[in-house]
């Protein structure tokens, strides 16, 4: 299990990644507004069901009032209804005897056209998204970790809008903060987050329910700036920056064709791995993503 690799539920990319994508690491995947980075999302997670059992889930950062369509998406593509997350933690008796996942989609921020970055927003404003954002940290971590002991796997990361600084986005501090806290982390410790000053009261509880988070695989979806793959491909890397410490970055854009555009993804890193070096077109329908 250990060597086996997440497939990316994409009916040709696989091939093009040495198999897949590698458990245990970051992949992000970078594109504008409707070029099909969640379509994707919903692909991958889907592939739960065949590899693991479970599906995976869906965690959407956006600040604009409106989810990224997971739902539209997957009851369409896969006949899929997804369960959304209660916004606030249940009573913690319940959590582990409760009869199924506490849901598959959590859309964490309810504000409605707010800006993300600190450089736009006034110390106010700024200090309520802080505040937002800390009281939604434990709906946040009872969901993963819950989905997680229940058998849960994959992770889809939406919803990140495109900043000039990602240090300065409320969004992917956000997102740092769930990957080296909640994905990266031995569980008995996510336990600890989450029950706090009730640990010891449920520790057998907890020890009954071990998951290893190197078998966990995370997709984050970042929206660009940028439209064509071109632009995509020009751009720079800041030390620091999510996409440099990815272990896979795949660029999603619109390419020149002869009469139009067409759409076409480079995998421009796929560390420990052999993978196709070259421009991969692909196509998508009421199925998703195809390539080649």
């Amino acid at each position: 299990m250990a060597a086996e690799r997440l497939s990316t539920g994409v009916p040709g990319l696989n091939e093009r990644l040495g198999g897949g994508l590698l458990r245990g690491t970051l992949t992000v995947v970078v594109g504008a507004t409707g070029i099909g980075k969640t379509q994707l999302g919903v692909q991958f997670a889907q592939a739960g069901a065949a590899q693991e059992g479970p599906r995976g889930v869906f965690f959407d950062l956006s600040a604009r009032g409106d989810s990224q369509s997971h739902a539209d998406y997957a009851r369409r593509m896969f006949a899929w209804n997804l369960q959304p997350a209660a916004q606030r933690l249940a009573e913690l008796a319940q959590f582990f005897d409760a009869p199924g996942p506490p849901g598959d989609y959590l859309h964490v921020f309810d504000y409605s056209g707010q800006r993300v970055t600190k450089r736009d927003l006034d110390f106010a404003a700024w200090h309520d998204w802080q505040a937002q954002l800390n009281e939604r940290l434990e709906a946040t971590i009872a969901f993963f970790y819950g989905n997680f002991v229940r058998g849960v796997r994959r992770v889809v990361i939406d919803g990140i809008e495109p900043v000039d600084k990602p240090g300065d986005s409320i969004q992917f501090e956000m997102f740092e903060y769930i990957y080296h806290q909640i994905l990266r982390k031995e569980p008995a410790w996510v336990a600890r987050d989450l029950f706090r000053q009730h640990y010891r009261q449920y520790a057998e509880q907890i020890a009954q329910h071990p998951y290893d988070p190197a078998q966990l695989g995370c997709l984050l979806l970042a929206t660009s700036h940028e439209l064509l793959l071109d632009d995509l491909l020009n751009r720079r890397l800041d030390e620091g920056d999510v996409l440099a410490n990815a272990n896979t970055l795949i660029l999603m854009g619109k390419v020149r064709q002869a009469n139009g555009f067409g759409r076409a993804l480079y995998v421009a890193k796929h560390r420990g791995s052999a993978c196709a070096d070259e421009i991969i077109p692909f196509r998508i329908d009421d199925r998703g993503l195809h390539v080649g």
